[in-house]
């Protein structure tokens, strides 16, 4: 129950100023006019006043409403290292039993899990979305069981009550941990990169021990050992040697008495990319495929193209002086002695042997090919010629032998079997094109026998079209054709020359992505999802070792032609290792250090300045249970063994009475009877 005095005026507020300012000014003039009655007018006034202001006598029925105290336990990962899991879960029932003894008190308990995407402890977000669904003025205090280790501090809300943490953990804790740093998720293949690591100790560490082993794996290769300070940055340079996707490993080994070694490797990925790839094209004679070729290597802007077409043979003789001369002598030399190796892949587009090569710069491009270069041969009829640029030194890695035989005759292009399984030629069959689509046809194609290879497409009378083969470690590719511009025109509504152009030559770079046999994985939630591309009908198994030494084998299903895929369940994170048939690969599941075990040491340091802003405190597991007081609010709420909330008294209005003070006839006889004893009292005198 509540009583007070509430007004409901009979007129606004601004008559009733008014009609004050006037009776002030009557009574005022009365007063001063000598007159004896004037304190009788205004006692008059003033009872006319309260009546329009109309006081009533008010009386509020209340219901206490009980203080809300949060309780919020960390349940991360680092919660689970020693035995904090053990010290949480004996402060939680303890504090939980207090708080329940605390007279008028409602709890809201909150569990903090591991974030998603490794993002920590969120302990901030959870207690903001909290706050914001319960009244402010009910709120009595907050009270965090953790490490003290929050990951989201910047979104600590504006709490209106003390905040409190019960810190587990052990001051004899300690733990060595690995950082590397200036980590680039994109670097070019061939240029070194700087990464920057340092092994590095927290808590109450041993003395003495000054050096430990570091284990670097680059990809599937073995690892290698090094010994490094600890406490002190390392430099370590690292090159790239393949495009895509390349996965570093560093490990430390665990080390006596510390706290966890989870923290003790760190996987690093960082995607191979190539600065620009270097293209020589020659050109055996102006011809409309030969603009085909140089659109599509001029419109790829990471492409550096050097295109020669050989206009003025050697045994031409006009009589032209040579100074009198626009062209420009083809640099032999240079392209194909000095600098060969510096091109990527060089293509011969309707090139013949006509002096200008000697045999000794093609056995130079056959040597190229064999160290790991790249040739393509767009043939025309020159190929079929007694100066066939397979009649040369060339001859020895060119996959398909002219027959002399030049079709002059239509055909449409055709992806074999085994093309369809070809990450070059895969999907590029009329049937995955389009539903009834049509490729136009090619008027001309040059007979060849194939000597090595695979043919992945055909033309007339299922001819070698187009075939591909590994030289050691280089490629070469024999297009018996040159009517691919064709397509480009839309004859015949054209074709994919585009799209087949570009992979092939990308291929011939040895792109990632177009690996005939490839082995790679990718992870999916809740695993690991294998690929394995393969130009065989039923590649073998693949055999996966886990991050703890575990071996299992997996058997691959082909999900489309020549890609073959499985998915193996894990939860496990760390380096993966994998083989099947010759090939090896490597693969990354979760962050090897995930973020709840970047730091490990128990600290109050992140909270502090929400627990100073509170007025609350923190206290160590070790030292015990602190008691729980009231204490009003803007005082400190925290002491040396106790911790204090605010108790809120907050309330709702069950039910509003309210009563006049004066009923309206007292009220008029009252004010009769000050006018008449006033007017008495001036008539008397």
């Amino acid at each position: 129950m509540n009583l007070g005095i509430a007004f409901d005026p009979l007129v606004s507020w601004l008559v009733l100023w008014v009609l004050a300012a006037v009776s002030v000014a009557a009574v005022g003039l009365a007063a001063w006019k000598g007159l004896q009655g004037a304190w009788l007018r205004a006692l008059a006034a003033l009872l006319v006043l309260g009546v329009l202001a109309g006081p009533v006598l008010q009386n509020e029925e209340r219901a206490p409403l009980s203080d809300i105290v949060f309780v919020l336990t960390d349940e991360s990962a680092s919660q689970r290292l020693s035995d904090r899991a053990e010290q949480t879960s004996d402060l939680r029932s303890r504090l939980v039993a207090r708080l329940k003894a605390r007279a008028n008190t409602e709890l809201r308990e909150i569990t903090l899990p591991d974030a998603p995407d490794d993002q920590g402890t969120n302990a901030m977000t959870l207690l903001a979305q909290a706050v914001a669904e319960e009244p402010r003025n009910r709120i009595a205090g907050a009270v965090i069981i953790s490490d003290g280790v929050i990951h989201d501090m910047e979104l600590a809300p504006n709490f209106p009550a003390p905040v409190h943490l019960l810190r587990t953990g052990r001051a004899a804790d300690w733990d060595r941990r690995l950082i590397v740093e200036n980590a680039p998720a994109f670097a070019i293949i061939g240029e070194p990169i700087e990464l920057t690591l340092k092994v590095e100790n927290q808590g109450a560490f041993p003395e003495g021990e000054t050096h430990t082993k570091l284990t670097i794996t680059v990809g599937a290769a073995e690892p290698m050992a090094f010994d490094v300070p600890i406490g002190r940055e390392i430099r370590l340079p690292v090159t790239l040697t393949h495009g895509g996707r390349n996965l570093l490993k560093f490990d430390i080994p665990e080390a006596e008495g510390e706290i966890t070694a989870r923290n003790n490797s760190y996987l690093l990925e960082i995607n191979g990319v190539r600065d620009r790839l270097r293209v020589l094209l020659v050109s055996g004679e102006p011809h409309a495929g030969g603009r085909t070729w140089r659109n599509l290597l001029k419109s790829d802007s990471s492409v550096d193209l050097v295109h020669f077409t050989i206009l003025r043979p050697p045994e031409k003789h006009d009589g032209v002086p040579v100074g009198e001369l626009s062209l420009i002598a083809f640099p032999t030399r240079e392209l194909f002695v000095e600098k060969i190796t510096d091109f990527d892949l060089i293509i011969f587009d309707r090139y013949k042997r006509r002096g200008i090569l000697p045999s000794l710069y093609l056995e130079n491009i056959r040597d190229y090919v064999r160290d790991g270069g790249a040739v393509l041969v767009a043939a025309g009829p020159d190929y079929a010629s007694a100066d066939s640029i397979y009649r040369s030194p060339l001859g020895e890695i060119l996959p398909g032998k002219p027959t002399a035989r030049v079709i002059e005759q239509a055909f449409m292009p055709v992806v074999t079997e085994l093309g369809a399984r070809h990450p070059v030629t895969r999907k590029l069959s009329v049937e995955e094109v389009a539903e009834g689509a049509s490729w136009g046809r090619w008027m001309r194609q040059i007979e060849v026998e194939q000597t090595s290879g695979d043919i992945v497409m055909t033309g007339l009378e299922e001819k070698p079209l187009l075939i591909l083969d590994h030289i050691e470690t280089g490629r070469v590719a024999l297009l018996a054709s040159d009517q691919a511009w064709l397509w480009a025109r839309g004859y015949e509504g054209g074709g994919p020359q585009l799209e087949l152009l570009r992979r092939l030559s990308h291929w011939m770079m040895k792109e990632p992505e177009l690996e005939e046999e490839a082995l790679t994985a990718e992870p999916i939630e809740g695993g690991l999802k294998i690929t394995r591309r393969s130009l065989q009908a039923e590649p073998g198994q693949v055999e996966l070792t886990s991050p703890t030494g575990e071996v299992s084998q997996h058997t691959l299903s082909e999900v489309s032609p020549g890609v073959f895929e499985t998915t193996v369940l894990s939860d496990e994170p760390g380096l993966y290792r994998m083989v099947s048939d010759n090939l090896s690969s490597v693969a990354g599941l979760g962050p090897a250090s995930p973020r709840e075990f970047v730091s490990t040491i128990a600290t109050n340091l992140l909270l502090e300045p929400l627990l100073e802003a509170t007025g609350g405190g923190a206290f160590v597991a070790e030292q015990g249970m602190p008691s729980v007081r009231n204490v009003r609010a803007g005082r400190n709420a925290a002491g040396a063994s106790w911790m204090g909330l605010t108790p809120r008294n907050a309330y709702e209005t069950v039910a509003v009475r309210q009563f006049p003070l004066m009923p309206p006839w007292l009220a008029l006889a009252l004010f009769a009877l000050f006018i008449v004893a006033g007017w008495l009292r001036e008539g008397r005198r």
